[in-house]
This record gives C-alpha cells, sequence and structure tokens, in this order.
C-alpha cells in the first residue's frame, strides 16, 4: 500500500501543478487521496471482523479531520462518527450521519448539548459523576431512545507525548478507577441506574504502545464483567474502546496495523471479542494522516550561518504541533521540481521554513534534502489529520484550499474540491470587520 500510495501521491503533486492548483498566486494547497482512506477504512473494518462476530461500529474521531465531504466519504465506507462539541455534531449531521452511527463524547457538556443528544438518539458517554447526575435529572424528565455509558480511566499510564495520554494518574478524562474507592463508586452508579448500558475507556493515541492501548481496555472489559455479574444480568451489552492507533511518521508505511491491534486484543481480552459485547471504535488519525499531503512553492531560497534556508508558504498555521513541537511531531519533507517532478541531484542540509514573522516557524531544520530552487515545490505528507483542518491564524495567513483527488488507470488525475480556499474578506469579516467603530464609536 505505500508504494502505491507514493505513486498516487507522485502523479497528484504533477497533476496539482498542471492544473494550476498550485501556482504563484496560490502557493499553498493540501490534497486527499480518497484512494487510500477508503482503504484505511476497509483495513479497519476488515481487521476486526476476522477476530469477532460481535457488532461493531468504526465512529471516525471527526477532531481528527473535520471536513464535512470527509465525513460523507467515511459514512459511505461503512463508518460512523465520534464527536465532542456542538460545532462537531453540525459537521456530522451536515454529512448525513444517522444518529444511531454518533457517539457523544466530551468532558464538558452543557445541559443544552445533552438535551439534544437525547431528543436525537445518540450514544453519550458520560465523563463523570456529576454528568451523571445531570442525565439522572433528563432521562427522568423525557423518555430517550439514546444509549447511555460512562467514560472510566483504568490509569495504566502514559505513553511518550504526555499531552496525549488520557489514562494516567491524572487525567482529566473519565472517572479514575484506582483512586480509593472509586471502583466501588461506579459499580453502585451502575446498578442503581439500569439505563446506564456502555462504558467508555480511551488510552491515547500518537505515541502510546498497543499493549498500553490493549491493557486499558481489558481494565475496562474487566469492569463490565463485575458489572454485570454484581447486576445478576448483562446491564453493559456495549464496550466504546476508544481509538488512539499511532502513525508512523517516518515513512510511507503503515504500521502498526489495525489488524495487529485487532489480534491483540483477542490474545489479551479474548471474552470481549466473544460475542457478548457490541463493540464501539473511535479511530481518527490513523484513518487519515497518511492520506494528506500540503504542498507548498518554495518563494525564496537564502543562507544563514553556512545553512541554506527553503522558505515556503506553510508554516505554523498548518503545522501548529510540529513547529512548536517538533521532537514529538517530526514531518518528511519530500522535494520537487516547479513542474512537480521529485527533484534529483545535489543534496544538502537545509531548513524548511513557513511563511510566519517568528523565527520558529519551520516545518524541517538540518534536513538533508535536494537542494531546494525558487519556485520548487515542497510536500509534506501524512498530514491528513489534524493538520491542515486545524488552521492557526498566526499573521492572519488564510486557510488553505483542500482538494481530493483520484488516480485512474491511465494516470489521469481528478480533484474535487473539499474546501475552497479562504479569502481576504473573510478573513477580514472574522476579524470583526463589520464593527470597525465599535471601539471608537
Amino acid at each position: 500500500m505505500g508504494r502505491m500510495a507514493s505513486y498516487r501521491r507522485d502523479l497528484a503533486v504533477r497533476a496539482s501543478v498542471d492544473q494550476g492548483l498550485l501556482s504563484p498566486a496560490e502557493p499553498v494547497v493540501a490534497l486527499l487521496d480518497t484512494t487510500g482512506i477508503r482503504a484505511s477504512a476497509a483495513a479497519l473494518t476488515s481487521a476486526f471482523a476476522a477476530v469477532t462476530d460481535a457488532h461493531v461500529l468504526h465512529a471516525f474521531a471527526v477532531k481528527a479531520t473535520p471536513l464535512v465531504p470527509v465525513l460523507r466519504l467515511l459514512h459511505d465506507a461503512g463508518l460512523g462518527v465520534e464527536v465532542a462539541s456542538p460545532g462537531e455534531l453540525a459537521l456530522a449531521r451536515a454529512a448525513g450521519i444517522p444518529p444511531s452511527h454518533t457517539v457523544l463524547d466530551s468532558p464538558a457538556k452543557t445541559p443544552a448539548e445533552l438535551r439534544q443528544a437525547l431528543a436525537l438518539g445518540i450514544a453519550v458517554n458520560a465523563d463523570n459523576l456529576q454528568e451523571l447526575d445531570r442525565l439522572d435529572a433528563l432521562v427522568a424528565s423525557a423518555p430517550t431512545a439514546s444509549p447511555l455509558g460512562l467514560r472510566v480511566n483504568p490509569q495504566v499510564g502514559a505513553g511518550a507525548i504526555g499531552a496525549l495520554s488520557t489514562a494516567t494518574a491524572t487525567s482529566k478524562f473519565g472517572v479514575a478507577l484506582r483512586d480509593e474507592g472509586a471502583r466501588a463508586v461506579v459499580v453502585q452508579a451502575f446498578l442503581d441506574r439500569p439505563w446506564l448500558t456502555r462504558l467508555h475507556t480511551h488510552t491515547g493515541s500518537q505515541g502510546v504502545p498497543l499493549a498500553l492501548m490493549a491493557e486499558g481496555v481489558g481494565e475496562a472489559y474487566a469492569l463490565a464483567e463485575e458489572i454485570n455479574h454484581k447486576a445478576g444480568r448483562q446491564q453493559i451489552d456495549t464496550l466504546d474502546i476508544g481509538g488512539g492507533l499511532p502513525v508512523n511518521f517516518t515513512s510511507d508505511e503503515e504500521t502498526p496495523t489495525y489488524a495487529e491491534y485487532a489480534r491483540l486484543l483477542a490474545e489479551t481480552a479474548p471474552g470481549l471479542l466473544d460475542g457478548r459485547y457490541r463493540l464501539v471504535t473511535e479511530f481518527g488519525r490513523s484513518l487519515l494522516a497518511k492520506h494528506g499531503t500540503v504542498l507548498a512553492r518554495v518563494e525564496y531560497t537564502k543562507t544563514a550561518g553556512g545553512r541554506p534556508i527553503a522558505v515556503t508558504h506553510a508554516g505554523v498555521q498548518l503545522a501548529t504541533r510540529t513547529v512548536y513541537a517538533p521532537d514529538s511531531w517530526p514531518l518528511r519533507i519530500l522535494a520537487y521540481d516547479s513542474e512537480g517532478r521529485p527533484r534529483a541531484g545535489e543534496t544538502a542540509v537545509q531548513d524548511v521554513a513557513g511563511p510566519a514573522c517568528f523565527a520558529g516557524d519551520l516545518l524541517a531544520t538540518g534536513r538533508e534534502l535536494p537542494l531546494l530552487r525558487p519556485g520548487d515545490v515542497v510536500a509534506v505528507p501524512d498530514t491528513g489529520a489534524y493538520y491542515f483542518a486545524h488552521h492557526y491564524a498566526y499573521n492572519s495567513l488564510p486557510r488553505p484550499a483542500v482538494h481530493g483527488f483520484t488516480v485512474e488507470e491511465d494516470g489521469a488525475v481528478t480533484f474535487s474540491t473539499v474546501r475552497r480556499a479562504q479569502t481576504l474578506d473573510e478573513i477580514v469579516a472574522e476579524a470583526g470587520g463589520s464593527h470597525a467603530n465599535a471601539l471608537v464609536g
């Protein structure tokens, strides 16, 4: 899959230049490989189908790529959505995702959010015991078809990136199971609420090893078994095991795989997959990251301290995490010439800089690449999740256009607009342009 994805990407870069998507007037653009996205969705569904006959809802974490056409594509591929805000729910509804394929998670749901979800019949995972109290009143006041659950924190530890590790001793998410007395309180909360039928857990994402993810899932499964035993019936019928499969940002190889994770779950918690429980997953980054590429023209090249620097139009406004935390979020840089052909020849250790007005706006530092020239194209792969769909408006830089692409057998590339580029008028409007005299009138 890696070689084919690379082949499609090279063709798309060339076609972006040939068809004018990337030009001096439009010096940055984002691309999504729709064939790759469908392949990832199929890999996920087949991986779990290989280890269980249970009903599984694979709910894409909308926060990873909150773009309506992407959600529609994934729904067409058989996936649902996991939303964590009113905005994400609005995107899911605009994409036509039915309530039965939607899960609401958030640590700070308002009464209005909960009422809306219950009215629509959307599954809700409560984050804490106070939220359960709030649900008590709402469930009593009006009937609902919403499946309701509780998120628990198994406190199994952190991965390599602390900010993305959600099962630490002090994580803000869920009810901390290993705190003194907490497990008994959770069990009683279920016994007191016959309508509470789901358990949810999520250990983290990038930087979290598969074994730690599986350990967290195993803890939730063991708790479900305990609750059902004490209830004398199968009160908990669904386990939402979250997502978080890490992504390989060092090459085109897609590792680890969904199949590896599913097999690990089958080994470590076989009862989870024996058909007694429905399952929900919430993968995000791993479904989209490998299928997105940012393209940017090199505007200028210079030398400072003996090191070549290529100044491009892609930086902190797109790769915010990479710029501010480069050790945790390194990205590859691929070099193409001005016609969109892979650049070969002389290499040099060089920096690849973005357009923002601060010294740290660097996509890559000290990277050995074919020597870049003005007018060349740099491609930043693996950016389909948490990059160009999470614009950071530094220097009022506009959001780039996003285009999906497909490649025919003859190599022809067809583009479809996912999101048009932001205009300067839109930037002014967002910055209070219609209220220019508000502070002086």
